[in-house]
């Protein structure tokens, strides 16, 4: 009864807001671009502080990697996510506490794994492990309770780019040819395309660690922190021992730069993938339209080498059912593939979703049937498959590429590793993060010594959780005044490493909403909103601001 008055309320709340704005049925006070986590809790957000918005979202699905196949959260440390990112986990609990929820298994033969704290937190009332549909549900229940208006499949037109008038977005017109207006607008897009178009000045790539004074940014040969390394001398020719053979397929003909040297290289991608081994709810690995054995040339050689770990991180999530993950020299990222995706146009973006898409689907199958494979793993894998309850409308294929990285803004306050490892104290604090600066690997090249190896595989931990400034969500006031990016947001490489998880993307999103609605009482740019104020509203809404 309570939740259906609550519910009600907010639904007037969300009409009068919407009148307020205009008879326009495509204006709002916020207009938010994406179709993320970042996007929906900005929008609850927005919707429970009165203001109205509308949620322009080029994805059919919402909740981006949270509901895209990513439900081994990267949790660091758990005490530093409050508010509505709370509010999320907490009701993922809720859905694991009923017993019709454990179709494939009973509750009891649940593991409770997670990483860096248990899969569910009883204490806390928060679950951190969940399938996608689940966290698909949560999010559109967000939606549902707050009546807030979607707009799916709606992409921004980048040819026509923004209306922009005195440093302020006035509108963004869509594919369709629909157009949005709003007071303020938020890109909570992992591209940063709103951003971009709208004339913000930002970065893609690597930079120098002279630039921000950082160690650990910029090339990085030679570093091995987690295990996703050649450990063996592996030859990276077609014919072992020829050069002239030519290199072996997904194998740089480039050579390595020196150490923290700056390039425009980007982290690797790959597809979450939703796995299961119950014989009932497991669709078998096909063979995949182009299949070619030989592009698998070099895991083969890794096996022979002795390697034996593919299965580390099969993370294990409800129902039998898994959160697969990259992990050692050859998986599931598609090493160096992914180079133009952030600036490339959206026909060749799916091109590239399609590459990785066939890469992993070829990759699942030689490890399943290849002789080469050793007949333990190989005999294991066909117990796995597609998990056959998950992504239905896709093929039971993750609907969203874990695009690690692409656009970062150059806003008013830049984010750095000394920030995240505490060497600087940060101003106007508005979230934080806990994980790893984790950098997945750049490039795969040739060593001097003529055998293949890996480079930007970065794992630094920062010895407590750290804080981020307002004004990494915010760009410089010169560039646009009405826009928050609480996802490309300011940073450098190596530190988005570390903010890039999916709980800090809704901390921000939350944080970015209560901004956006200050700006719009009080009539002011985003850079003008008073960090006093805000700081208070924030605590009042449960966020975490000090680690305590």
């Amino acid at each position: 009864m309570i939740q259906t008055i609550k519910s009600f309320f907010l639904l007037l709340v969300a009409s009068f807001s919407f009148l307020s704005c205009g008879k326009d049925k495509f204006s709002a006070d916020v207009i938010i671009y994406g179709g993320t986590s970042a996007a929906v809790i900005s929008a609850v957000e927005i919707i429970q502080s009165g203001k109205s918005v509308i949620v322009v979202s080029p994805d059919n699905h919402l909740g981006g990697l949270t509901s895209g196949g990513l439900g081994f959260t990267d949790t660091g440390n758990k005490g530093v996510i409050g508010g509505l990112a709370r509010e999320f986990y907490h009701r993922v609990w809720l859905h694991y506490n009923d017993s019709i929820a454990w179709k494939w298994q009973k509750h009891s033969e649940y593991g409770n794994k997670g990483q860096g704290t248990v899969a569910m937190d009883g204490e806390n009332r928060t679950m951190w492990i969940f399938e996608p549909h689940v966290a698909e549900k949560v999010f559109e229940d967000f939606i549902r309770e707050n009546n807030i208006t979607v707009y799916r499949d709606e992409w921004l037109d980048r040819e026509t780019r923004v209306e922009v008038n005195n440093n302020k977005i006035v509108s963004l017109t869509t594919l369709s040819g629909k157009k949005f207006k709003g007071k303020i607008f938020i890109d909570a897009t992992y591209e940063g395309d709103l951003m971009a178009s709208a004339g913000i000045t930002y970065t893609v790539g690597r930079e120098p660690c002279s630039q921000y004074n950082e160690e650990w940014n910029g090339v990085q040969a030679g570093i091995f922190h987690h295990g996703h390394y050649f450990k063996s001398q592996i030859d990276p020719y077609v014919i072992p021992g020829d050069s002239t053979s030519g290199l072996l397929p997904y194998i740089s003909v480039q050579p390595i730069q020196p150490n923290c040297s700056a390039d425009d290289k980007i982290q690797a991608y790959c597809f979450r993938l939703c796995m299961s081994n119950h014989p009932e709810n497991s669709v078998p690995f096909e063979k995949p339209e182009g299949y070619d054995a030989s592009n698998y040339e070099l895991l083969a050689r890794v096996f022979e080498s002795g390697w034996n770990e593919w299965f580390a991180k099969y993370d294990i999530i409800p129902n039998r059912k898994t959160d697969t993950n990259n992990h050692g020299p050859f998986s599931t990222d598609y090493i160096g593939m992914n180079y133009d995706y952030p600036e490339a146009s959206y026909e060749r973006r799916k091109e590239i979703i399609k590459e990785h898409e066939n890469y992993q689907k070829g990759l699942l199958y030689f490890v399943s049937t290849d002789q080469r494979v050793p007949e333990e793993i190989r005999n294991r894998m066909q117990n796995w498959g597609l998990a056959k309850d998950e992504f239905t409308d896709n093929g039971n294929w993750p609907h969203q590429l874990y695009i690690r990285e692409a656009r970062r803004m150059i806003g008013a306050y830049v984010t750095t590793e000394n920030e995240v490892l505490g060497k600087i104290s940060v101003p106007d604090p508005i979230g934080m993060g806990s994980y790893t600066m984790d950098s997945h690997n750049v490039q795969r090249y040739v060593t001097v010594e003529g055998y293949v190896q890996n480079e930007g595989d970065i794992g630094v931990h920062p010895k407590k959780p750290y804080q981020i400034s307002y004004g990494s969500i915010v760009p410089r006031k010169g560039e646009c005044t009405n826009l928050l990016v609480p996802v490309c947001l300011s940073s450098s490489h190596i530190a988005f490493g570390s903010i890039r998880m999916e709980p800090v993307f809704m901390i921000l999103g939350q944080s970015a909403a209560a901004a956006a609605v200050m700006a719009i009482e009080h009539k002011i740019d985003v850079q003008d909103v008073s960090y006093s104020e805000l700081e208070k509203v924030l605590l009042s809404k449960k966020q975490v601001l000090v680690n305590h």
